[in-house]
């Protein structure tokens, strides 16, 4: 049910709010790969509202505290997400800037412009890309890998079926049949549960998650010549600069790691003290 049922309603809002959005903007084919600010927008709406469902969902059915599938055993930390997305960011902005220097082409980047639609666009991705990054990764990994998990009694196996099942889920519901761009997904899907397991929280994979999407619209939208983008998941749509952005989701997980055993050796010292 959790892993089913919250892609399912996600697929049916976006769709009921594409024709809305078809009829706002009097346009012949609400279902168009172009995104438009306002499609953007209802994307954006569905992913979010879906990620809650399915919060919703598990809580009802394992009768868990929500609580705990934000963070468990600690409290959910809001320093910990400020501190993960200055750190997402800096990786992310590398990564990009790696790939417009030895792969310009590979990302669909036309010219820089900014029009009335740029800045709309632009306006949107500030505002909502943030919810629907969040919704994601509430759907995969605070849902849907425990859910996956609980099939297996012993832990480490079950953290192991947890993160498989939630990570090709993940790249499942990004409709790729390009075996390049499914095969990033389901990296940035196992990099985010690892993040989510290492830290015993969402707050680093949804830092990587809004810094990774906010950023990566925000320059297809400025080099989008001043139209609206449209993003190609179709085959042969991905290339080996992918391997670029896989590094930057590993880099993140070291990064959490590393912050993650800091804190821990802190508290034990202070402990002792």
């Amino acid at each position: 049910m959790v892993i089913i049922v919250p892609p399912v309603v996600m697929v049916i809002l976006q769709v009921l709010l594409y024709q809305v959005v078809g009829i706002i903007e009097g346009s012949d084919d609400p279902m168009a790969a172009t995104f438009t600010p306002l499609k953007f927008l209802a994307v954006n709406l569905s992913v979010g509202t879906a990620g809650v469902l399915a919060i919703l969902l598990l809580v009802w059915m394992a009768k868990v505290p929500w609580r705990s599938l934000i963070s468990s055993p600690r409290a959910f930390d809001t320093r910990r997400l400020v501190q993960y997305l200055i750190g997402a960011a800096l990786l992310v902005g590398g990564g990009i800037g790696v790939v417009a220097l030895v792969a310009p082409d590979a990302p669909g980047w036309t010219t820089f412009g900014v029009t009335g639609t740029t800045i709309v666009m632009l306006v949107i991705v500030v505002l909502s890309t943030p919810m629907q990054a969040a919704g994601e990764e509430l759907m995969y990994r605070s849902a849907v890998l425990p859910a996956a998990a609980s099939w297996v009694r012993a832990v480490r196996p079950a953290l192991v079926v947890g993160l498989v099942v939630s990570s090709l889920a993940f790249a499942v519901a990004h409709g790729s049949t390009d075996p390049w761009l499914f095969g990033y997904y389901a990296v940035f899907g196992i990099s985010t549960g690892l993040m989510a397991i290492i830290s015993r929280g969402v707050e680093a994979p949804v830092a990587f998650h809004i810094a990774n999407n906010v950023l990566m619209t925000t320059v297809n939208t400025l080099m989008a010549g001043g139209e609206a983008f449209a993003i190609d998941r179709s085959t042969d749509s991905g290339d080996a600069s992918l391997l670029i952005l896989a590094a930057v989701n590993i880099g993140m997980v070291v990064l959490v790691w590393m912050r993650e055993r800091l804190v821990l050796q802190q508290e034990i010292r202070f402990k002792a003290w």
